[in-house]
């Protein structure tokens, strides 16, 4: 029930010493704030690393050959050997927890030689021959006509999708794209769709949106690829991890290609899920530390509340006897001034945790006004979970800051604190 008179005491003995009750508060104001801002800052980078990886599958693996490193079954040393095309349908059945096995070709490069004729004009770029699964594993947007599709497969059709970076090199400004020609390495080729890349490409943003997609049966037909498998993109099921899944793929296809199970070097890959849960696993170290420094940036502001609450009690040993003598039990001293040590740090805290949160709304604010497409930060903020353990972390330290003052009141004999001057 709320006691009016109680909680006016407590006020008059928190405002006794304005200026000194301020700076105790500070500690814990103080405390409170950075371990908000830090947990929001270290959001942010989540959220700016997750936006890098949006639109890809992040448990991906990419997968190639390379020259064997041991001698087997009568087979020489450095052997060189390719994946073929009923790798990927034997890879689908006896793998059934892998959701794509995109088979993938590639010619050129964007600092390559010349591959690329439109009219007068030439260009460099990476040719890929790929399946219409590719969009659900690579970060890209459709932004005008389509993207590969199965009857372009099954029909070997001379079909590419280009980027905007080719558009720019071989167009002119307001030209229409869809259904204009291209010849790549002397094969002509329709454009039927233009995407736009989400990804950088490590870094390098331009030559993301440079690349020419072409259907993969059409590459091994045109280029003179026959069967060949240049690598592929494995993404495993939700649920699976490819990470798991990737040594029986490689000792299933050592078996099909007669390769030694003790051969490391033949098959060579790129784990993308192991990368991505190192990164989550870094921020959940991250978190760690805001919490274990911002608690500890706290602790020095309970601390200063404890003694500030030893020395309140110290001034109030003739009060507390007088009371002790009228009839005031134990528990009510205890209670008196735990209470006046949690009142002190919530309210400190609350303020701590109201100016973090204005100062991320006005932080939100600029990021929301400035391009963020390779920003790695966004959207630094704390949760109401946040919120909740800020609070129990409040109570907490209000408990115990004002626990030992509040012992060392309940312990003064009436008689003695009634003789002290």
């Amino acid at each position: 029930m709320f006691d009016r008179d109680k909680w006016n005491e407590i006020i008059e003995a928190l405002t006794a010493n304005v200026f000194r009750t301020v700076l105790t508060a500070f500690g814990v104001f103080w405390g409170i704030f950075i371990l908000v801002i830090l947990l929001a800052a270290g959001t942010g980078l989540e959220n700016g690393v997750k936006k890098g990886f949006a639109g890809i599958a992040t448990n991906t693996m990419f997968m190639w050959t390379q020259s064997t490193s041991k001698a087997y079954k009568g087979l020489p040393q450095n052997r060189q050997f390719h994946f073929k095309n009923n790798d990927v349908d034997a890879l689908k059945s006896k793998f059934p927890d892998l959701l794509y096995v995109s088979p993938r070709n590639q010619l050129g490069g964007f600092e390559g030689s010349n591959n690329v004729i439109r009219g007068t004009k030439t260009g460099a770029y990476n040719i890929y021959g790929d399946y219409p699964e590719l969009t659900s594993q690579e970060a890209m947007d459709i932004t005008k006509g389509r993207f590969i599709n199965y009857g372009d497969i099954n029909g070997k059709r001379k079909v590419a999708v280009i980027g905007q970076g080719v558009i720019d090199e071989m167009y002119l400004k307001g030209e229409e794209v869809i259904g204009s020609y291209i010849k790549v390495n002397g094969v002509n080729f329709m454009i039927v769709g233009v995407y736009k890349s989400k990804g950088n490409n490590n870094g390098n943003a331009e030559s993301a949106q440079k690349n020419i997609f072409i259907p993969f049966s059409t590459f091994q037909q045109a280029f003179n690829f026959n069967d060949v498998v240049g690598w592929m993109a494995i993404t495993a099921k939700d649920g699976a991890s490819i990470t798991d899944l990737k040594q029986g793929i490689f000792d299933f296809l050592k078996a099909r290609h007669s390769i030694s199970p003790d051969d490391e070097r033949a098959i060579g890959n790129f784990d993308l899920y192991a990368e991505f849960s190192k990164v989550m696993g870094l921020f959940l170290i991250l978190k760690f530390i805001a919490y274990f420094v911002g608690t500890l940036v706290l602790l020095s502001g309970v601390i200063g509340i404890s003694n500030i609450m030893l020395i309140v009690v110290k001034e109030r040993t003739k009060e507390i006897g007088i009371r002790r003598a009228i009839g005031a039990t134990p528990a009510a001293i205890r209670t008196q001034i735990l209470t006046e040590a949690i009142f002190l740090t919530i309210i400190a805290g609350m303020a701590g945790i109201a100016v973090a949160t204005g100062l991320l709304a006005g932080v939100n604010a600029m990021l929301d006004s400035m391009p963020s497409e390779d920003m790695m930060f966004a959207n630094p903020s704390v949760n109401l979970g946040v919120v909740f353990i800020a609070l129990m972390i409040l109570v907490g330290s209000g408990l115990l800051a004002g626990f030992i003052p509040a012992q060392i009141a309940i312990s003064i004999k009436p008689v003695d604190a009634l003789r002290t001057e």
